[in-house]
């Protein structure tokens, strides 16, 4: 198992409840794959440097977590179809 983080820009128009099940799907994801989410931030909402999706602003969080290399690129097709995330990067931490 390897560290990463794993940043994510939801589209700032979420309500709590939205936001919140957005969320528990994702970590959802990380667990069913044998992963460990250690511990998850929350940063608000920020503005953004450009554009995405016609939105200034997003939902920012960072999610720190223990996975499989094999699973990042299940994780992104999954996010990439999840469809309140604008954005979201993963980094390798060692």
């Amino acid at each position: 198992m390897r560290n990463y983080e794993l940043t994510c820009i939801l589209h700032p128009d979420l309500d709590e409840t939205a936001f919140n099940e957005a969320l528990e799907k994702i970590k959802g994801w990380i667990t069913e794959s044998d992963g460990k989410v250690e511990k998850v931030d929350n940063w608000g909402r920020r503005k953004m440097a450009y554009m995405i999706r016609k939105q200034l602003e997003g939902q920012y969080f960072l999610i720190h977590a223990s996975m499989l290399p094999a699973t990042i690129t299940e994780m992104e097709r999954k996010l990439r179809l999840l469809e309140p995330v604008m954005r979201y990067m993963f980094v390798l931490v060692n």
